[in-house]
């Protein structure tokens, strides 16, 4: 088909017009970057991490970090956010969570809640979703044990065994202790168990 003039109308001397770009998949988008800011935080810290590190990590423009999320630490609030959306684990005295979470923890390295809550940092609003991810996950299912067995002070102890695990998981990845960083889970396991059962009186 032609204009009036015999230029054909997709001003393409008469093969068809290009396709329009297809839109971004925002969707997409947010998942890929969020994906991308969860292994980021966790190797290297929340505050070592830079924008442009994630949307390379994720194959997305950088720039869309503050478009969706407002920018880096509400990127982060994210990723905390999905992390407590999973189901309420068991608590760390169950063998079975225990040996997940360190096993986990070997191959990953600590996430980005055990570095921001646990360590100094400068931003408030990190440290407080952090904190809230372990409460959430860690010391609320101790404490609810502790009160179910009359334990006194369950709050403390519980808080005491969470800090404790923390410390361990910290302190192997930062290979500050050589033999702890070494151990094998499964060989750790029973000992960070009865650490952890020293927090209750027997």
């Amino acid at each position: 088909m032609t204009a009036p003039t015999g230029e054909p109308l997709d001003g393409n001397d008469g093969r068809t017009a290009p396709a329009p770009p297809r839109r971004r998949d925002a969707a997409r988008s947010r998942e890929l970057l969020t994906r991308a800011a969860l292994e980021l935080f966790a190797e290297r810290g929340y505050d070592r991490t830079t924008t442009r590190e994630i949307g390379e990590r994720a194959g997305v423009d950088p720039a869309l970090i503050a478009r969706y999320f407002g920018g880096k630490t509400q990127l982060y609030l994210a990723t905390v956010k999905r992390e407590l959306g999973a189901e309420a684990p068991a608590d760390l005295l169950e063998e079975e969570r225990l040996r997940t979470l360190l096993v986990r923890l070997t191959q990953r390295g600590p996430g980005p809640s055990f570095q921001s809550a646990v360590l100094p940092g400068d931003n408030t609003e990190v440290q407080q979703a952090s904190r809230a991810y372990l409460y959430e996950r860690m010391v609320h299912p101790l404490r609810e044990r502790f009160t179910t067995e009359g334990v006194d002070r369950p709050q403390l102890r519980a808080e005491l065994a969470a800090a404790a695990f923390a410390g361990v998981i910290l302190a192997r990845s930062s290979g500050a202790f050589a033999e702890l960083a070494a151990a094998d889970p499964e060989e750790l396991l029973p000992l960070l168990h009865d650490l952890l059962a020293a927090s209750r009186p027997t």
